[in-house]
């Protein structure tokens, strides 16, 4: 399956190295100036190095891909749709493997929904120099489904085997949709707020004060998902709560949230996260008083290391 990576940040360069690694035909678009030409992996699913193909211009990729796989930050989504217009044709599979609310709906926008899949990413990845990525956790398989049921089974699962080929544990997922908003639930209560005050996982849940924003969080974003009739995996927030500090938070809690890298460098995701939580509530007229407060926070934050650069 010929197959194109948008963004080759640590997600992306899992993919890109593992599918090469594996003789796939393969390709990479980054940022100009972001180019490589190996990966080196280290980590939890072993190490390796391989030669990569990358460019900078869709117009760089020698075929047209029959999977095109979105793996930037969410304020890049856009940008790479467009990138992915310019490669695919329509047969072309635009699958979404990425955090929080909003990619996934803006892809259908674009290609329909019988052209986009989505991906439930769990698995954690690092960054460590320009040319070696760190796989550092994995609490589960890469999840792949359709959300709108209109692509057929079969066409998700020949994806489904490609990544398993590759050695990065796959499966297919019919309530795709569900899991993607467990994740959001996860990373509003978690990511920002450890963001902010720099520290890991596992401290936001022993500190009360941190603790009590958490399930704030939480609540107000179950809230919102009973009024958009939006269905996650957990009846409600008191018995995903139980779950979250007993059996979530454990395996990570010495982890600090990705977002704190990005907050450094001045821009991260909180709009598709919290932020979009504040949204979806501002054009209901529901109030989401901890939400507001961390999207609020977090801008600042980013404004502050902007200005200090």
């Amino acid at each position: 399956m010929r197959t194109v990576i948008i963004g080759v940040g640590a997600i992306g360069s899992v993919f890109l190295a593992f599918l090469t690694r594996k003789g796939k035909e393969v390709w990479g678009i980054t940022k100009p100036g972001k180019e490589k030409n190996r990966i080196r992996v280290k980590g939890i699913w072993g190490e390796f190095e391989t030669a990569v193909e990358t460019t900078s211009s869709p117009y760089g990729v020698p075929f047209t891909p029959e999977l095109v796989i979105i793996s930037v930050k969410s304020f890049d989504t856009q940008k790479a749709l467009e990138t992915a217009k310019e490669i695919a044709d329509k047969e072309t599979l635009i699958l979404i493997a990425q955090n929080g609310y909003g990619n996934y709906e803006k892809a259908i926008e674009v290609f329909g929904e019988e052209r986009v899949l989505l991906a439930r990413i769990i698995f954690g990845a690092d960054i460590v120099d320009e040319h070696t990525v760190n796989v550092t956790v994995c609490a589960d398989d890469v999840a792949i489904g359709d959300p709108s049921k209109k692509i057929e089974r079969e066409k998700i699962e020949k994806v489904v085997e490609l990544f398993n080929e590759a050695g990065i544990p796959s499966r297919y997922e019919e309530e795709v949709y569900k899991l993607l908003w467990d994740k959001i639930i996860y990373n509003c209560a978690l990511n920002p707020l450890g963001a902010l005050l720099e520290t890991t996982y596992g401290n936001l849940a022993d500190i009360p004060y941190t603790k009590e924003i958490m399930n704030s969080i939480i609540e107000e974003i179950f809230k919102i998902m009973e009024i958009y009739s939006i269905e996650a995996s957990y009846k409600n927030a008191d018995e995903y709560k139980k779950i979250f500090y007993e059996k979530l938070i454990p395996p990570t809690r010495d982890h600090f949230p990705s977002m704190l890298k990005d907050i450094k460098k001045g821009k991260t995701e909180i709009d598709a996260l919290n932020g979009a939580i504040y949204k979806l509530a501002t054009e209901k007229n529901i109030p989401v008083p901890s939400n507001e407060i961390i999207v609020r926070l977090v801008k600042a934050k980013e404004l502050l290391f902007l200005h200090n650069k």
